[in-house]
């Protein structure tokens, strides 16, 4: 069975969806990796970190725990991993001023390397961390959210539809 992980560069801004025909992503027997998508990110403007408050974004193995916003309209807010039923617009954005938006969907992490990313004070999944989308005046391939890694609305929802929960993610600082 096919498997399918995906590995974000920090350095780069980077995700990359990958997938392999085995259960490992570099086979022992040779197996093709092949890379699926390759996307445009933004994580912190405060660099990486796993402390929670530190609004950075943590570095590691995680998973997606859970998929939240299926079939929801394309640049629908969400808060508290809630749809409000709002669809960002200027005039919507000028109203709430600096807010840090989560738009169209999200995919929340689980970190997976105990007193690294896991339990206590640097659980990623505690300090609600997330892949999600952002408005279309977001810049991304550089830092600027608040720990979490920040999507075009286009490609959170691609990716979104290609990976399931379980699915591992690996956040290197390379």
């Amino acid at each position: 069975m096919a498997r399918r992980w995906i590995e974000i560069s920090i350095e780069d801004q980077r995700l990359r969806l990958f997938e392999s025909p085995d259960a490992e992503p570099e086979s022992a027997s040779g197996s093709k990796v092949t890379l699926l998508k390759d996307y445009s990110i933004s994580s912190s403007k405060n660099g990486v970190g796993q402390e929670l408050g530190s609004y950075k974004t943590p570095l590691g193995r995680h998973v997606i725990r859970a998929k939240i916003g299926d079939g929801a309209p394309l640049n629908s807010v969400f808060v508290r991993r809630r749809p409000t039923g709002e669809v960002w617009s200027p005039e919507l954005a000028n109203h709430y001023g600096e807010r840090d938006w989560i738009l169209t969907r999200i995919l929340w992490l689980c970190g997976r390397e105990r007193g690294h990313n896991r339990f206590g004070s640097v659980d990623t999944m505690k300090r609600y961390i997330y892949l999600h989308g952002s408005p279309p005046t977001a810049e991304m391939g550089q830092p600027g959210s608040i720990g979490c890694i920040r999507m075009r609305g286009e490609d959170i929802a691609e990716l979104f539809d290609l990976v399931s929960p379980g699915t591992e993610v690996e956040i290197s600082p390379t």
